[in-house]
């Protein structure tokens, strides 16, 4: 076991995207809501949010260790190689997931750390445990991961301040995630279709074909859209700046989940999957720049 494995189980792709959600919703929280960033707040948020999302991973990868070796895409991980014991990646996940709650805990706020743990949470035992191999619906509601993250930042900034919960601005810009994953995660199913249906995986593609998809597809980013845009016409709410990259990515997103429903392959699936997959980074440092120069409607 190495550094290049340790890396791998702990998928720092994702650690990077949440990561982001989390330090962009924090920042727009102390310019949108308050109080003042604190610098120490931000480093501490980075270092728990990362924690929390490889302890995670790990986790998913020991559970998985299963059906992984079934799937092409997945038969190289460190488990089914051989290059990690099962054993060992899962004390990792428990030790790693654990240490970010108790950082989260002894350096942020409990509002904060209750929004770590709760990601944690839904995708490992919701998620990954309970409903990947059990639901269609799996990808859904595992979602909320990944808005968790968003909440956990917002809140590193207000929580310190009665009544420290989350605010309806801070939990609605968290949900986008919980919105933006069908249409993320349904593109990857379409393009690796045949992986889950050999692994038996109820994805939506494996269950109802590649062309139902495609069409489950465009409706969830024709709920996207309005729902991003929203966002600056709530009391309090986002601004101009939001606004127009709000319409141009998700509008470019639309465009390509319509044109996925005239040739529903999996070769298109990964262009679509391609303009889909940078729209969250996109969409949060839009929230930051639209917080660091707020012009409202």
């Amino acid at each position: 076991m190495g550094l290049k494995e340790v890396l791998e189980i702990s998928k720092p792709r994702i650690v990077v995207l949440l990561v982001i959600t989390a330090v962009t919703s924090m920042y727009a929280a102390s310019k949108l809501v308050g109080p003042e960033l604190s610098l120490t707040g931000l480093f501490h948020i980075i270092i728990a949010g990362a924690l929390a999302s490889a302890g995670s991973s790990a986790l998913n990868h020991y559970y998985d260790k299963d059906i992984d070796p079934l799937m092409k895409r997945t038969s190289t991980r460190p488990i089914p190689s051989g290059r990690m014991k099962a054993s060992h990646v899962l004390f990792y996940g428990i030790a790693v997931s654990v240490a970010s709650v108790v950082y989260a805990a002894l350096t942020l706020n409990w509002t904060s750390t209750f929004f770590i743990g709760l990601g944690i949470f839904f995708y490992v035992i919701i998620y990954t445990v309970w409903l990947k191999r059990n639901n269609s619906s799996n990808i859904v509601i595992g979602g909320f991961a990944g808005s968790a993250a968003s909440m956990a930042g917002w809140t590193a900034a207000t929580g310190f301040v009665p009544p420290y919960g989350i605010d309806l601005l801070g939990f609605l810009v968290g949900f986008l995630v919980f919105v933006w994953t069908p249409s993320h995660f349904w593109c990857l199913a379409m393009k690796i279709r045949d992986d889950y249906a050999e692994a038996k995986v109820p994805m939506l593609p494996v269950l109802v074909g590649m062309h139902k998809t495609s069409k489950y597809i465009l409706v969830n980013t024709a709920i996207l859209l309005p729902y991003s845009l929203a966002l600056s016409f709530i009391p309090n709410g986002l601004g101009i700046v939001y606004f127009v990259i709000a319409a141009a990515s998700g509008g470019l997103m639309l465009v390509y989940h319509y044109k996925l429903t005239k040739n529903p392959t999996s070769d298109f699936a990964w262009k679509a999957y391609k303009v889909t997959a940078p729209y969250l980074t996109i969409i949060f440092v839009a929230i930051a720049l639209d917080a660091a120069f707020h012009f409202r409607f």
